[in-house]
């Protein structure tokens, strides 16, 4: 009898096991969907043994596949989230998919052209069948396919050794351009330009590009910056590893005696009677790690040298953390300290060179002030908290901050005797005078969304609170321009709107940037999110051109602060001067690119 009810309590524990795991298999499938496609050549051939990645949002590899003899592969019980697509197959391109939204009980159909020199991924409604899961099959893909079948027989007379080029996948880039320079990003592209940048795979394992720019300011001085920056691919995905890059420039100073209507013009001369010339020197870092599929680390730092009226050597760390939490959104942690992290903010997933991001790096000058008739490097540590979240097509992104800056510097005219010449410096992109307003703190917080408009046009709205700087009357009556300068907290609202036109290609983008008018707000540059703060009216141009065989070209422009909005003017005893970060400027050029 107790062996009978023995039997019977086991019979039921199994048949209860059983019915769970029914259960969940059944709830796994409701809650998950799929991801299928099928890989093509140009002319539409079907290319079997492909091998297709599946990244998450943290660019994570968790899954590969083979597409099958008629070129199809499929990922099931793929959890709801954004995820990413490359597809390789020797004598092809790789091709890339990003932003793939999978949703629960949804099927994404891909349909992938595999091209020569451009490839091409277009995400296709999901009415299509779905496909069959990949099987053993694979084995007599490979050995079917010529793309994929390795040569094992040697003919009399021929090597096993192959030669790979040391050279490959190169691609370049010519800019010649005129107009103003960029104070608040320290670009030293001035009046007159030519750069150039070059990018190219060593050994089909590192990548190496070299930039350089040749400019002439709005005096005649003549300027130049050189960069060359390596990095060396994952062997596991293809994608960026460490990247290292030098920086040099040499840059001579203009000389303002009397000129401008300002009031503000000086004469600039080393101990020897010459006059000084700036030249910096920046080596930096940056790598990225993987802690768990969730967090990742971003990590670097810059080691710089101005020589200015001596030397002054600094050193600026600088880190971000990302936690990601899926459909619930990521949150991440920043910190920096000395100069602007640019190697951070223009971080890219992407393993194809960016050449335009690396002339807007080149470009990155320390803001060079002088106090006391010693020159001083602007110098900034930040503290911030960020949190983004995508619903659907929309993404909201929100981020609080804590800047302390020292040796704040912006561009002041008026009359001289509100100021000591010995706080005063000749701007490098233009004619004005840069001006060291000291020290100061100042918080704050921003939020945004953005949202696509079709495939063509993206609408981002932004605003939020933050310090901006007063003057004090009574401090300056008596004189004291940098101690009446202190901070009130003011809101901030910014608009864009940009897209191209699918006819011609040309890309319009405007925005416009709200703050109060009687203060100077400085810009924070957001190391979290995808939150942008604007001063005044901005309006940016650029039309493709036909092609010159190979070559393409494009023409660019650009409008900065058109109403000239922004500006904190101060008034003592019938004296006036105004500073501001955000000159009105016009720019334009012609890219050439190979």
């Amino acid at each position: 009898m107790s062996l009978l009810k023995s039997a019977n309590s086991i019979g039921l524990i199994t048949g209860l096991v059983s019915l769970s795991a029914l259960l969940n298999a059944g709830d796994t499938t409701a809650l998950s969907g799929q991801i299928l496609g099928e890989v093509r050549s140009a002319s539409g051939v079907t290319q079997m043994g492909a091998a297709v990645y599946l990244y998450n949002q943290s660019n994570q590899l968790i899954r590969q596949v083979l597409s099958n003899q008629d070129g199809k592969f499929v990922f099931e019980a793929v959890t709801p989230d954004i995820y990413s697509i490359r597809v390789t197959l020797a004598s092809f391109l790789p091709a890339i998919r990003r932003n793939i939204a999978v949703a629960a009980g949804s099927e994404s159909d891909l349909r992938i052209n595999l091209l020569s020199v451009l490839n091409s991924v277009e995400l296709s409604p999901g009415s299509a069948p779905p496909g069959t899961l990949m099987s053993d099959e694979w084995r007599s893909v490979l050995r079917s396919s010529h793309a994929t079948r390795p040569v094992l027989r040697l003919q009399p007379g021929t090597s096993s050794s192959r030669t790979t080029p040391v050279f490959s996948d190169t691609t370049g880039m010519v800019r010649l351009s005129a107009g103003d320079g960029n104070f608040s990003s320290g670009s030293m592209q001035q009046d007159l330009g030519t750069a150039f940048a070059v990018s190219t795979s060593v050994n089909g394992k590192s990548r190496v590009h070299v930039s350089g720019n040749l400019g002439y300011a709005a005096t005649g001085v003549p300027s130049a910056g050189f960069r060359t920056t390596y990095s060396r691919d994952n062997s596991a995905d293809g994608t960026p590893g460490p990247r290292m890059s030098l920086t040099v420039r040499q840059i001579h100073l203009p000389d303002l005696a009397g000129s401008g209507s300002s009031g503000l013009g000086l004469a600039l001369s080393d101990a020897g009677g010459e006059k000084p010339i700036l030249r910096t020197a920046s080596l930096s870092s940056y790598d990225k790690v993987d802690l768990t599929d969730t967090i990742r680390l971003e990590y670097g730092f810059s080691l710089d040298s101005v020589s200015l009226f001596g030397r002054i050597n600094y050193f600026s760390p600088f880190a971000r953390g990302t936690y990601t939490a899926g459909d619930k959104g990521s949150v991440q942690l920043a910190f920096s300290s000395g100069a602007g992290p640019v190697d951070l903010i223009n971080s890219v997933g992407s393993s194809g060179p960016d050449l335009s991001q690396d002339l807007a790096m080149l470009s990155q000058l320390p803001t060079i002030s002088r106090r006391d008739d010693q020159a001083a490097v602007q110098r900034t540590k930040t503290y911030e908290v960020g949190y983004q979240v995508k619903r659907g097509s929309r993404t909201y992104s929100a981020s609080i901050y804590r800047d302390e800056t020292s040796n704040a510097a912006f561009l002041i005219s008026g009359d001289s005797d509100l100021v000591s010449a010995s706080d005063l410096l000749p701007d490098l992109n233009s004619r004005g005078i840069v001006y060291n307003v000291g020290n100061y703190q100042r918080g704050g917080y921003g939020v945004s969304v953005d949202q696509p408009l079709g495939e063509h046009v993206e609408l981002s709205l932004a605003g939020g609170r933050g310090d901006a700087l007063v003057a004090a009357q009574e401090a300056l009556d008596r004189g004291d321009l940098r101690g009446s300068i202190h901070n009130e907290v003011r809101p901030w609202v910014t608009g864009r709107l940009g897209g191209s036109l699918p006819q011609s290609g040309t890309y319009l983008g405007t925005s416009y940037g709200w703050s109060d008018n009687h203060t100077l707000t400085p810009t924070h540059t957001y190391l979290t999110g995808k939150i942008s703060q604007q001063v005044g009216w901005n309006v940016h141009a650029r039309q493709r051109l036909p092609a010159l065989g190979s070559m393409h070209m494009e023409l660019t422009a650009e409008m900065r602060n058109i109403l000239a909005q922004g500006y904190l003017s101060m008034t003592s005893g019938g004296r006036q001067v105004v500073l501001t970060n955000s000159p009105r400027a016009v720019r334009g050029g012609l890219n050439f690119i190979f």
